[in-house]
């Protein structure tokens, strides 16, 4: 088949047109089911930054839930959330479902921030927030429990942190700090 160079130019248009839409989107779009029912919508948050983190409670990362429940200590009053989207893709090492799992990660690990329903974060059954995640940073997709996603006070994603980056690794306190003194 014989494409023309003006028919060519104009696919190459509507396909950046799409990709110009998709990159409006904003965190806010989403929102993460609660074990027990009702959601998280992320728009709660609008104007805040985020710590969206996959977990599970019988990962050996999970000492992370500690590091995890510092930050929110530390800079939740200042408008920081973090919430904890537990996931089975990694060895099934999130046994628990619903609230037992909330339940675990705050009797074990002390965690008080939300801990939302057992979703998936990669491949094609992935969360649509994981989805857009991976469009926005397609190199730093989670590969394992713990990877970390922050996003910033307008809603788009500011930065990711691999699993083995420790909740209070200069990196990650940095750029959450900026995020909050962020206007």
């Amino acid at each position: 088949m014989l494409i023309r160079r003006r028919d060519c130019l104009a696919m190459l248009a509507v396909a950046a047109a799409g990709s110009a839409r998709a990159n409006e989107v904003k965190a806010e779009t989403f929102s993460f089911e609660k074990p027990g029912g009702g959601t998280v919508p992320l728009a709660e948050y609008s104007g805040k930054p985020i710590l969206v983190v996959n977990t599970a409670t019988a990962c050996g990362y999970a000492p992370q839930f500690v590091g995890l429940e510092g930050l929110w200590t530390r800079f939740g009053s200042r408008g920081l959330a973090v919430i904890a989207v537990p996931s089975p893709d990694f060895g099934n090492q999130e046994p628990l479902d619903g609230v037992a799992i909330a339940e675990a990660a705050r009797k074990n690990h002390g965690v008080t921030f939300p801990v939302v329903q057992k979703t998936h974060v990669k491949g094609p059954s992935a969360h649509p927030f994981y989805r857009w995640a991976a469009e926005r940073k397609p190199g730093q997709t989670p590969q394992w429990n713990f990877h970390k996603y922050l996003v910033g006070r307008d809603g788009d994603l500011r930065a990711a942190f691999a699993t083995q980056v420790d909740p209070n690794d200069p990196r990650i306190v940095s750029a959450i700090v900026a995020e909050l003194g962020a206007a």
